[in-house]
Order: C-alpha cells, then structure tokens, then sequence
C-alpha cells in the first residue's frame, strides 16, 4: 500500500515540475563549458592563492581551452577579537573575507559581469602559538572555499540568464 501511494505521489511531483518550467541551472546548455572558461587572477599572498585552487576547482577550469573571460579579484580580510577573558586577552576571533570581483569578455577586455560577496568565519585562538596559526590558517581556507563557492553560484546563474536578458 506505501509504495502505490509513494509512486503516485512521485508521479505527480513528477508532472507537477515538468509543467511548471523549471530548468535546473547546469542542465542550461554552455553554463557548465562557459564556467570552465574563466581564468582567474587573484592578488598575491596565501589567502589569494587558496581562492584561486578554490575557484579553479569550482570552475572546472581547463588548462587545455582558450578562457573565454577573465577575472580579477580583489581581496580584502579583517580579524576581530571577540571572547575575551578576564586578562583582556581574545580567545575566539571573527575572520572576514571580501572578495570584490570583476569578469571580462576576451580578448575585448570589456567588463561584463562585478559583483562582491563577503564570507565571516570564526575560530577559537589557543594559548599554543603553532594550534593559534593553525587555527587562523584553516579559517583562511574555510574562508576562501565559502567565497569560491558564492562565486560559482553568482557566475552559473549569471551565464545561465545573460542570453536570456
């Protein structure tokens, strides 16, 4: 009796979604292959460097395929103290990423696409000083992955609607 019920209530979920034209994003035709075409330049430093893995596997970026666009980020990190003890020492802080991109069309150069998005993590500080940077270097790549991550979503919804408009 539970599987009649369940697959009729599949089957009219089913028919519901069909009639109602919902596309997932990546079964848009060339989103999947526009992505892959993005070249991604970051600032130096290790918070650059970790975003542009980040993004380079987000994007599937393949070396072998001429990019297409190119972006630009600019980055920007703060670190707050936050729990403080008694000895007015910080025993957690708050580490905010911002990452300011700009995607160009190549080889014209003009912009097509800017956009920002801003990533808080937070992270517990030891009285060890190798547990405190190793606690403060996995908030930078926690960081960096939430951004990347933002950033393919921004970029796949943008491709998937920028033929539309």
């Amino acid at each position: 009796m539970n599987r009649v019920v369940l697959s009729a209530a599949l089957a009219a979920a089913a028919l519901g979604l069909s009639a109602c034209g919902f596309t997932p994003l990546y079964a848009t035709p060339g989103v999947s292959s526009q992505l892959t075409a993005v070249e991604v330049t970051t600032p130096p430093g290790r918070t650059g460097q970790l975003i542009r893995e980040h993004l380079d596997d987000a994007l599937g970026r393949s070396k072998g395929v001429a990019p297409r666009y190119k972006m630009d980020l600019s980055l920007s990190e703060t670190r707050y103290p936050r729990g403080v003890r008694v000895d007015n020492v910080a025993t957690r802080y708050e580490y905010v990423l911002t990452a300011n991109y700009i995607v160009t069309a190549l080889p014209s150069g003009a912009p097509v696409k800017r956009g920002a998005t801003r990533v808080e993590v937070t992270y517990d500080s030891a009285d060890q000083p190798y547990a405190s940077i190793a606690a403060q270097q996995d908030a930078q790549d926690r960081a960096a992955a939430e951004a990347a991550r933002k950033i393919q979503l921004e970029l796949a919804a943008w491709l998937a609607t920028k033929d539309k408009s």
